[in-house]
């Protein structure tokens, strides 16, 4: 699937439904301003539109009750699904982030657990493309419903970051902290050779997790990742271990900031749906925000699954 065919996919769709048309076309209202924090170049983003998805309540009891609007059954009669791997459906996202942006559903209901290493080929089959996966307690509006997204590569600071510092003769696993970076969190990083060594680091991606804040324990729905294609031909994976969903200041009565990092904020695409947020956050603060909901220094526990 080359760009000129991810192209085609969002015009396609938004040709027959008006109300992901107009979704799409209020990007073009929507502000960004940069904040780099050392090496770690944040695009602060003003999205009222994603007040949905920022504000969703995903506990337990709130799934629950509603119907799972990932399901075949449950969708808008106007969203179309293009043809993607067996057992994945590959949808445009009506609400979008960025203005190449889709959402990669399970054919099948089952919750969203430990990261599909069909990512890997999915990440193949679209080389222009970063797809990413919210862990049901990192980011995942749909926890009950195994998913993942895809946008274009060249929008997502992480990558472009990691690709600069973590170089292709450093194959396997490695920690961001291992590199000279100065960076707001760390978090896993991996170089995937087409050979026997290869296939064995990418099989450790199951054994990835972040940790539960409530219990201490290690925990696989505490976490984001990335898989794309590099410009020399070889998968990439990022693993973001994660400890909280939101940060304190989501809660806050007196100094709240309605944000609730997801992949793509962790990626560097810190999204915001309040004016008032956008306008009068600081460095502090974006710091406060990724201290709170990423680790500073990975925990070992964290690290040994990779050999680090």
């Amino acid at each position: 699937m080359d760009i000129e065919s991810i192209n085609t996919i969002t015009e396609t769709q938004l040709a027959v439904w008006q109300e992901a048309k107009r979704n799409f076309d209020n990007l073009l209202l929507t502000r960004r301003r940069p904040m780099p924090l050392g090496d770690f170049n944040v695009q602060l983003q003003l999205n009222p539109a994603r007040v949905r998805s920022t504000g969703a309540s995903v506990d337990k009891k709130t799934i629950e009750k509603r119907p799972c609007f990932l399901c075949e059954s449950n969708r808008p009669k106007e969203q179309l699904v293009f043809q993607w791997l067996e057992d994945w459906q590959f949808l445009v996202n009506p609400y979008p982030i960025l203005p190449i942006h889709f959402t990669i559903p399970s054919s099948n209901h089952i919750p969203q657990n430990e990261i599909p290493l069909e990512m890997a080929s999915m990440a193949e089959m679209a080389p222009d493309l970063a797809i990413f996966f919210n862990g049901a307690k990192a980011g995942a509006s749909a926890p009950d419903h195994l998913h993942c997204q895809a946008v274009l590569k060249s929008e997502l600071p992480i990558i472009s970051l990691t690709e600069r510092f973590h170089t292709p003769d450093l194959a396997g696993w490695h920690s961001s902290e291992e590199f000279d970076i100065d960076l707001p969190f760390h978090f896993l990083t991996a170089i995937i050779t087409p050979d026997h060594q290869g296939m064995r680091n990418l099989s450790k991606v199951h054994d990835a997790t972040g940790i539960d804040p409530a219990s201490g324990l290690l925990c696989k729905d505490f976490l984001n990742a990335f898989f794309w294609i590099d410009n020399s031909g070889l998968l990439r994976i990022i693993i973001i271990p994660r400890k909280a969903h939101r940060p304190s200041h989501y809660f806050s009565d007196t100094d709240k900031y309605m944000i609730s990092p997801g992949a793509l904020d962790m990626a560097g695409i810190l999204v915001m749906p309040r004016v008032e947020d956008y306008e009068r956050i600081t460095e502090q603060v974006v710091r406060e925000i990724y201290h709170e909901t990423a680790f500073v220094s990975l925990p070992d526990a964290v690290k040994a699954p990779f050999d680090l």
